[in-house]
């Protein structure tokens, strides 16, 4: 087990536009991860808290589609002792696989940033928006603040878009492993290091809005720990 890079439920709930794919999950996410106990120390998984997050320190073994391959294709700065799996393959949807690319995006993009604790960074702003962007970048700066980052290895899969909604707007999905992915203080290179359990496998629900760059940002973000769909092992 590892960092939390999960606090509140994250982002503020509202009325989504997308329908019943995301709102579905809603209840149950802030039953799981609403209480004040899952916010103590916000970001990263510290020892005993759930986590949240995965990067890598070379290109991910991911079987995706050509897509990827796109001279627009983001690179992420990882330190050595980070890592990251993302497995997403082509659906064969055009428009879904575009919302997958970027979602797998946004989720680098979000570790990549607790590892470097500055939620300002270029695949931030470019993956993120609105109140997704403005909790990440305050939970990036309060996990600093606090002396900590992120290390091991973290693992993406089960990518999935629940609902696509005009004009470019869409609800998905994905799991993040966290098993052997853990907190590090930063002065001291200490890694917190913590039990496996089902709470290291965390179901991501999200919305995304396609930008004028062609980009789809996440917008509103939420999850629910060891939730039965991603609990592997």
């Amino acid at each position: 087990m590892n960092f939390i890079l999960s606090g509140e439920p994250t982002v503020k709930r509202r009325t989504l536009p997308v329908a019943a794919a995301l709102a579905a999950t809603a209840a149950l996410l802030i039953t799981a991860c609403g209480g004040a106990g899952d916010d103590s120390r916000g970001g990263i998984k510290i020892a005993g808290d759930a986590a949240a997050g995965s990067g890598s320190s070379s290109s991910s073994a991911s079987p995706l589609s050509s897509a990827s391959a796109d001279k627009n294709t983001p690179t992420f700065a990882f330190p050595s002792d980070i890592d990251t799996t993302v497995e997403r393959r082509s659906i064969g949807n055009a428009t879904k696989d575009a919302i997958l690319r970027d979602v797998a995006y946004s989720a680098q993009a979000r570790l990549e940033a607790f590892a470097k604790g500055d939620g300002h960074t270029a695949n931030m702003n470019r993956y993120f928006a609105a109140s997704a962007l403005t909790y990440w970048t305050q939970r990036v700066a309060t996990v600093r603040k606090d002396g900590l980052t992120v290390t091991g290895h973290y693992r993406f899969f089960d990518f999935a878009v629940e609902d696509v909604e005009k004009p470019g707007t869409a609800a998905a999905r994905y799991c993040e492993d966290q098993s052997t992915a853990y907190g590090k203080e930063v002065k001291t290179g200490k890694v917190l290091h913590t039990k496996p359990s089902d709470n290291d496998f965390i179901l991501i629900t999200l919305q995304a809005t396609k930008d004028s760059r062609g980009d789809w940002q996440v917008t509103q973000q939420h999850w629910k720990k060891a939730d039965a769909s991603c609990v592997q092992g």
